[in-house]
């Protein structure tokens, strides 16, 4: 069913059985939280009742998705996070954090564009960059494989002194060109942080 159709319809009614067990209403099947994830993901609507007394427990599902997904091992959350939320539990401000918590996800869901696009190009900078780093590291070696070239006298000639003197000069000059551009990501990624 299109997500138009089921934005239309109102949210997908998932049961959840004493058992522990989800079905999902619309199309007659049982679920796990993992479906349920995925369907978050695609930003299908949905909620979550007892099967039993019909109350809405959905928040109580959500929470156990996150639970599932940290202890995977995808950790989204801060611990120092975490415990500030658990602070405010009981506190006078307890109820305005739910609304500050939505209005910041909204603002950070609507500027993820704009900072996968920065990272993009701070990191996407990175071809030029990456060449310049294999051209560096190409010229380190071959000044390490002239290091442990038999040193015959008279060998060295004007012209070889010339091109090691311009592949010095050369090699200088990229590695300030390396610095300017790690400087320009480095500002770039301190406004992402700030934003």
């Amino acid at each position: 069913m299109s997500e138009d159709k089921t934005k239309a319809e109102g949210p997908v009614v998932i049961k959840k059985y004493a058992n522990r067990r989800l079905y999902n209403t619309q199309t007659s099947s049982y679920v796990t939280l993992d479906h349920l994830a995925a369907m978050v993901k695609e930003g299908t609507e949905f909620e979550v009742q007892d099967a039993r007394t019909g109350d809405d427990i959905t928040r109580s599902v959500l929470t156990q998705i996150i639970f599932e997904e940290e202890a995977k091992g995808q950790n989204l959350l801060p611990i120092k996070f975490l415990r500030q939320l658990i602070r405010f539990y009981g506190d006078s401000l307890q109820a305005f954090v739910p609304g500050y918590l939505d209005l910041s996800m909204d603002s950070f869901t609507k500027n993820q564009g704009q900072m996968r696009d920065r990272i993009a190009e701070a990191l996407g900078g990175g071809n030029n960059m990456v060449e310049n780093l294999t051209r560096q590291n190409l010229m380190m070696f071959e000044k390490a494989m002239q290091m442990f070239t038999p040193f015959v006298p008279g060998a060295t000639r004007p012209r070889e002194e010339e091109a090691a003197e311009t592949k010095t000069k050369s090699q200088s000059s990229e590695v300030s060109d390396l610095k300017e551009e790690m400087e320009a990501m480095r500002r770039q990624l301190a406004e992402l942080s700030q934003r």
